[in-house]
């Protein structure tokens, strides 16, 4: 049975990683521009948007300029951040190895 409390301990200590990877992630921040500059997005860790600027002069283009260098921003900052989440949990779980997975 020792070896079930290894296990136990150990699934601990990967529980407490997890839970201070996600800490981070969120507090972590990914900022994206386009259009050179008139857009800007800023992502946590977890992909959330946290905030949105937009130049005034931007918004007098062609609207569906506006919403490609937009969404094109917020696909990028979206991607940045599953990037990182990736990496971050994977650095979290490493060395972690539960028998039977």
């Amino acid at each position: 049975m020792a070896g079930v409390g290894k296990l136990l301990k150990q699934a601990q200590r990967m529980q407490r990683g997890i839970s201070e990877a996600q800490q981070r992630l969120s507090e972590e921040r990914i900022e994206v521009s386009h259009g050179g500059g008139a857009v800007k997005v800023t992502v946590n860790g977890h992909g959330e948007a946290v905030s949105l600027v937009l130049l005034p002069e931007f918004l007098k283009e062609d609207p569906s300029v506006v919403q490609t260098t937009l969404l094109s921003a917020l696909q990028e900052a979206s991607a940045r951040a599953r990037q990182r989440h990736e990496e971050t949990m994977a650095k979290a779980t490493a060395g972690f190895q539960l028998p039977g997975f």
